[in-house]
């Protein structure tokens, strides 16, 4: 299924009911008094996270959304049946905005969460409730208050603990299929992931954490070049970036320039995330010669003064995936009570 992680939809809330005006009119009372009854309320629309929905592709066949309004009051003081709420599943991790104003309505980040987005209008009042000493045939009521209708802009950020950074080709569709179950596309040419992918990583039957496959970025796409904005947001609540290099990329180009150029373009979109804790992960280290890997390593650490955790791999054989999978799972769960990007340097 394509991933959609944008949606605007419409959304209103029930009318409240209007109020009822009668009169009591059984056969031995000839003066019956006032018993017109409220209104119902009206239905309110609430979103709620649900962790079996991936994507916002529904909303794209689907993006009116209204509930039950609420019933006029009767005679005989009954009240109006108020509207049933209506409930609207989207996936974890959606941010709901306001389209208008664009002000974040909320965050819905865990499984059941749930947030009114149209409150439903209040009921009417029967002629009832107007009775008094001074009014004793009050033959007023009032209507129901409609209910609020909003126009709200649904965007999904990815769940993941790891988020792979890198430029297309680095091998991070390869690196996910490698050590997840997950399969996205893999081939020789640029912008081979379309959407992100996620991956469960399981290091042993207890322990696991998620991975996420982001397509890859070139110059320019804090600004909105190449896949640009679409998917760097989803690195936002990622724990740790591992940044996939290619050490022989097949342009001839320079792998620590290219670092250079890949961390500019995080700086750019957001501080707060180039602040994140961040490892060097060499791939494709085969097409390398077994005795130029070392030094052209350690030329790639020098020329960026790297400091960090560094790993070197193969991921399309899975050399070096296993320990790396390992030390990502040790470094999330001394982390875990920490919110992502929480107390951690840049590396």
């Amino acid at each position: 299924m394509k991933f959609i992680d944008e949606a605007t939809i419409q959304v209103a809330a029930g009318d409240g009911g209007g109020g009822c005006v009668s009169f009591r009119r059984e056969k031995y009372v000839p003066f019956g008094g006032p018993d017109g009854g409220d209104g119902g309320d009206g239905g309110s629309v609430y979103l709620v996270a649900d962790s079996r929905i991936n994507t916002l592709a529904d909303f794209r066949l689907k993006r009116r959304f209204q509930a039950e309004r609420g019933r006029k009051g009767m005679g005989q003081n009954r009240t109006g049946k108020s509207g049933e709420d209506l409930v609207i599943a989207v996936p974890v991790g959606t941010i709901v905005r306001e389209a208008d104003t664009g002000e974040t309505l909320g965050d819905l980040v865990a499984e059941g969460q749930r947030l009114r987005v149209a409150q439903g209008g209040f009921h009417g009042i029967g002629n009832a409730r107007f009775k008094s000493s001074t009014n004793r045939a009050p033959r007023q009521s009032t209507p129901g208050t409609p209910g609020e209708r909003r126009a709200l802009q649904l965007e999904l950020k990815l769940l993941a603990d790891v988020g792979l950074l890198g430029l297309p080709n680095a091998g991070k569709s390869t690196l996910i299929r490698a050590v997840s179950a997950a399969r996205p596309k893999v081939a020789d040419y640029p912008f081979t992931t379309l959407h992100p992918n996620l991956g469960v990583v399981r290091v042993d039957n207890e322990r696991s954490f998620v991975m996420a496959d982001i397509p890859g970025l070139i110059e320019g796409a804090a600004e909105g070049a190449g896949l640009g904005l679409r998917f760097l947001k989803h690195l936002a609540r990622t724990r740790l970036l591992l940044h996939l290099v290619d050490v022989a990329p097949p342009d001839g180009g320079d792998p620590a320039a290219q670092v250079r150029q890949l961390v500019g373009e995080l700086e750019r979109f957001s501080p707060e995330l180039a602040a994140r804790d961040r490892w060097l992960v060499l791939n494709k280290l085969d097409l390398v010669s077994a005795d130029a890997r070392d030094a052209l390593c350690a030329d790639i650490i020098q020329r960026l003064g790297w400091e960090g955790p560094v790993f070197r791999i193969v991921a399309l054989k899975g050399e070096g995936t296993q320990e790396l999978c390992y030390r990502i799972m040790e470094f999330l769960e001394g982390r875990r009570d920490a919110a992502p990007g929480e107390g951690h340097e840049a590396r």
